[in-house]
């Protein structure tokens, strides 16, 4: 997923400013500047005018704020007065992403469209091929778009390949499709089938699709001098281009009292999945077991394959039992902040009662941007030595499989599988399991191809990160 574009770029300078006006604790005084300074008056932006730049400014600000864009009520409301009510707000919600309707009106619904590669040839095997005739041909076809079901056999029978298939990115790669435009042609991301793969964020051409922010709630605790400990991913080592140990210093600099490594829970992790997978399938002979590390496959289970959970492991993720240590370790005054590389990890926060708050790795980066503080310049912190290599290794496809087949007393019977990537194909296949069996006894699953190194949050290439993870765990 993790690639570098001009829409995730203005993102990340939108959290840099966030970022840099939280740390000197002036948000509220300052907010209402940010589109005005993002974009002036004469500054060229890549959209139609400098008002609309603005306004998506302002919604994707209101996302970092931790709202909806549908909680505006009155469109003459300051972000300052949304601040404020930010810093006042108890509830948590369980919905984590927000469509920017001002950025998102370019993607047509039709999916099938006529190019000017058509010749308006004499055979008119397009219209011959349309069960719906919803073609025509003057100089060129046409296809009416109130007609067309999308069935693409016009695609197929054009001689000069001049029908393409244009998807509305978002929806082609939701694999729940649980997006779908209203009457306004706005996408609208349905709550009850999200699973919180984070794929339409990633792909959105115009950043229109936000993730909901928990930064304003963990700045105001730092700057009331609580105890926040952070929890770091294991997937954050590939991140930045130095060792995980100069990353935890940078983290300290922001004003956390503690960093503790999420590889940490991955042990207790590995040891309990592997006792279990001892107790249901060598001992009690069922059929096969699954990873329960992901939250978007977890999501998955409860949404929309519901005969799959007896087969998911009981064990609980890293993330759930760091913060079981973290409460135990550092007293349950101790604020928990989890940095994560996906949209997922927050609806696990969500459930689990110790996680208070999540830090995407893309929020990270951009504080270390606004806070002027280097990584590469930071001074090494030793990592924990009781931390093995498989532990460090869980954000890579196979990571977890293998770090449970090397806690085995006997491996032997130990058949793993490999559920590379959630999309359609591989939710067919799940479904397959359950009715016709499955090639292993023990399946991993996770929702991004090769695993969390690459999740929607990150800011580095997934293969640079699997090899900087890899040259660490060494």
């Amino acid at each position: 997923m993790t690639t570098t574009n001009y829409s995730k770029l203005a993102r990340r300078e939108l959290l840099a400013m966030i970022g840099k006006y939280l740390i000197a604790n002036t948000l509220e005084e300052n907010i209402d500047r940010i589109p005005f300074e993002m974009h002036p008056r004469y500054r060229s932006g890549m959209r139609c005018c400098v008002r609309k730049e603005r306004a998506i400014v302002k919604y994707r600000t209101m996302a970092f704020l931790g709202y909806n864009t549908y909680d505006e009520t009155n469109e003459v409301t300051p972000l300052s007065e949304y601040t404020r009510m930010a810093k006042n707000r108890v509830e948590k919600t369980n919905v984590h992403l927000t469509v920017v309707d001002e950025a998102c009106t370019s993607c047509v619904q039709n999916k099938y469209v006529v190019t000017n590669l058509c010749r308006g040839c004499v055979a008119r095997s397009c219209i011959y091929a349309c069960p719906q005739k919803a073609i025509s041909v003057t100089d060129k076809a046409w296809i009416n778009p109130d007609d067309c079901t999308n069935c693409g056999l016009c695609l197929k029978a054009c001689p000069f390949h001049a029908i393409i298939y244009q998807p509305v990115p978002c929806e082609d790669v939701c694999p729940v499709d649980a997006l779908s435009k209203d009457e306004n042609g706005i996408e609208v991301i349905d709550p009850e089938k999200c699973i919180y793969c984070g794929s339409c964020m990633d792909i959105c051409p115009f950043g229109a699709i936000m993730e909901k922010s928990d930064m304003v709630h963990i700045f105001q605790n730092l700057h009331q001098n609580k105890k926040m400990v952070a929890m770091v991913a294991p997937s954050v080592a590939g991140q930045f281009q130095t060792g995980l140990g100069r990353v935890i210093t940078a983290i300290k600099k922001l004003g956390f009292a503690e960093v503790i490594e999420v590889a940490e829970g991955a042990g207790i992790t590995t040891k309990n999945e592997a006792a279990e997978f001892t107790e249901r399938i060598l001992e009690n002979g069922e059929p096969f077991m699954t990873t329960s590390c992901c939250p978007a496959y977890a999501n998955l289970v409860e949404l929309h394959i519901p005969e799959l959970k007896p087969f998911v492991s009981h064990t609980k993720s890293p993330m759930s039992y760091t913060a079981d240590i973290v409460k135990e370790r550092f007293g349950h005054d101790a604020l928990t902040v989890a940095i994560v590389p996906c949209v997922a990890k927050r609806s696990e926060a969500h459930r689990d009662k110790n996680t208070d708050f999540v830090m995407s790795v893309e929020e990270l980066s951009s504080l270390f941007v606004a806070a002027e503080i280097d990584v590469m310049d930071c001074e090494e912190t030793p990592l924990n030595p009781a931390i093995n290599r498989d532990s460090r290794l869980f954000p890579m496809s196979s990571g977890v499989v293998n770090s449970i087949k090397n806690k085995l007393a006997d491996s032997s019977k130990f058949t793993p599988a490999l559920v590379d990537g959630i999309n359609k194909k591989a939710i067919r296949e799940l479904r397959k399991f359950v009715k016709s069996g499955c090639p292993g006894n023990i399946i991993e699953v996770m929702s991004c191809e090769g695993g969390c190194v690459n999740g929607c949050l990150n800011i580095n290439s997934p293969k640079a990160a699997a090899r900087q993870i890899q040259k660490q765990s060494q």
